[in-house]
């Protein structure tokens, strides 16, 4: 057997690390917030480039939060992409706020900048009303979108940009070899230093995942920082006082001890999947599969891809995660519903055939096995089944 994921694979291996800062926290019996929150927050944010790094209660929330830290509201749009997992527009909808899709590139299965180029050069009759207030880019899969094009247009139309890293902690945007004037561009910067604020996920089945559910926004703007931890606390400060209505989006002391122990680790694992994925790559050459496109491979960005998954597209997609499962092997499909058909928004006005790019991804994508602590024998029973069930 084969799963798409083996977290007691990782915990073994971390377990005589582990237990003793969970040790640690239950001794000094300090949950909520504290020194182990404020550590793992300065060691994120270095290792995000950014300056500031604000520790929440899960991805979403971190999205949502980001979101209220601009007082993103009613009468307001949030252009995004999708194709992604429903918290991406949620946290959107929760604020009473419109997500207004635009398609995705389909080789990174990221939001395309030519097609939110053009939503916002002409949008549709039933969004002209709303003012566009964020651009909502997902680095989807492990991959970030390309920014470059993103932050131009969000700079034209006067947009703030909320990256969703939730996938992508530690991948890295080559960015434009050369600014307009010839000078040296900025060079590689790593998902969520890019934008006004990055959120991240540390969901278990994400690349650093905790023992539960956990989140965190980077931002280098330190007045958002401070507005951030305002709102993560109901909006408290000091206790009992509230300058904002917040929420209870604190990241507990227990998830940032795991975290914090697993940071270090990161990078490797990282190095992991893209050898499985190479692998795969290899395997894969020359046949009706299709494996995931790493844009930024000979960028100069050792990042280049993360691999929180890797995602193919397979004919006869259903039929053949059947003949995965039959042989043992998990796979899952991400997502087999754009976020623009849902039920939940068909009061948006979206029709089948409005965004065929993210329509066929969501027929055709599977994805396989990519965990760090999987063996080449592993990669290579998946590969060659895949193959055959692929042929039958």
């Amino acid at each position: 057997d084969v799963p798409l994921l083996d977290l007691k694979a990782q915990y073994a291996a971390l377990r005589d690390e582990i237990r003793p800062v969970l040790d640690a926290v239950c001794a000094s019996q300090r949950f909520i917030m504290g020194p182990r929150v404020e550590a793992f927050e300065r060691h994120a944010a270095a290792y995000c480039g950014t300056a500031e790094a604000v520790g929440v209660s899960s991805g979403t929330d971190a999205l949502l939060a980001a979101l209220m830290a601009l007082d993103v509201g009613p009468g307001d749009a949030v252009i995004t992409t999708p194709y992604s997992f429903f918290a991406t527009a949620g946290s959107i909808a929760r604020l009473g706020a419109t997500p207004v899709f635009a398609d995705i590139d389909p080789e990174t299965y990221n939001l395309d900048p030519a097609a939110a180029e053009a939503l916002l050069a002409a949008l549709p009759e039933r969004f002209r009303s709303l003012r566009p207030r964020v651009l909502m880019p997902v680095h989807l899969f492990g991959q970030t979108a390309d920014m470059a094009p993103l932050l131009a247009l969000a700079e034209r139309y006067g947009l703030h940009v909320v990256e969703d890293a939730c996938q992508a902690i530690g991948a890295e945007y080559p960015g434009p070899r050369h600014a307009a004037d010839g000078s040296a561009a900025h060079g590689v910067k790593r998902a969520g230093s890019l934008g006004d604020m990055g959120c991240f996920s540390f969901f278990p089945s994400k690349n650093l995942g905790g023992f539960g559910d956990g989140g965190l926004v980077t931002t280098n703007d330190t007045a958002l920082a401070e507005r951030l931890r305002l709102l993560r606390n109901h909006g408290a400060h000091p206790k009992y006082y509230h300058a904002l209505v917040g929420g209870n989006f604190r990241l507990d002391a227990l998830q940032a001890a795991v975290l914090d122990v697993k940071l270090p680790h990161l990078d490797a694992w990282h190095a992991a999947r893209r050898a499985h994925a190479a692998f795969y790559d290899r395997a894969l050459a020359g046949s009706p599969v299709r494996p995931p496109a790493a844009v930024y491979r000979d960028s100069g960005a050792a990042q280049y891809h993360i691999y929180n998954q890797y995602v193919v597209r397979v004919p006869d997609r259903d039929a053949v995660r059947a003949g995965l499962h039959e042989a043992g092997i998990g796979s899952e499909v991400y997502y087999p519903v754009p976020l623009h058909r849902q039920a939940c928004f068909r009061e948006l006005g979206y029709r089948e055939g409005d965004l065929p790019v993210s329509e066929r991804a969501a027929r055709e994508t599977l994805a396989l096995p990519v965990y760090p602590e999987l063996t080449e024998s592993m990669t290579a029973y998946v590969a060659d089944t895949l193959l055959k069930r692929v042929k039958d």
